[in-house]
């Protein structure tokens, strides 16, 4: 066989061929690892006119809640929401059985409300993206009576 590389040449190809990769990747992670868990995780908040002004997204797999995107709309910052959706999110981790949060933010973006809202910085990449930095955060979480609420596989 020949093996050349075909690359996607507009965004919904790539999105496909995106959903189609991390869909083996996933196969591959439960299936080495055994946890059979993972979930997406999606949540918003809307004005009155039903207009998305604050939403998450991410997934749990294994323990873990991985939160790919925080986002609130700029006129709306600053009343709550964030906070509103970080306590979504960590509750929803704590009743999948999760014992952490890991999120990702830029140094311009909010690593100052990360930390406030509890999140430990882990690593720092700089020069992602060119002059700044990306920020890995992570939170442990506690669940009922302050024990972690994660077991592995077949233990009980």
């Amino acid at each position: 066989m020949q093996a050349r590389v075909i690359p996607c040449r507009d965004e919904a190809e790539c999105q496909e061929l995106g959903e189609f990769l991390a869909d083996r990747i996933y196969e591959f992670n439960a299936k080495v690892t055994g946890y059979l868990d993972g979930m997406l995780l999606a949540g918003c908040v809307r004005s009155d006119t039903g207009e998305i002004i604050a939403g998450f997204n991410g997934h749990t797999w294994g323990g873990c809640c991985k939160l790919s995107y925080v986002w609130v709309h700029e006129r709306y910052r600053g009343q709550g929401l964030g906070t509103l959706l970080l306590r979504t999110v960590e509750d929803e981790a704590v009743a999948r059985g999760c014992d952490q949060v890991v999120v990702a933010t830029h140094s311009f973006q909010a690593p100052g409300f990360y930390e406030r809202m509890g999140y430990e910085r882990k690593y720092v990449i700089e020069g992602r993206p060119k002059g700044h930095a990306d920020i890995i955060y992570v939170k442990v979480l506690q669940g009922e009576n302050g024990v972690q609420p994660f077991a592995a596989p077949g233990a009980n």
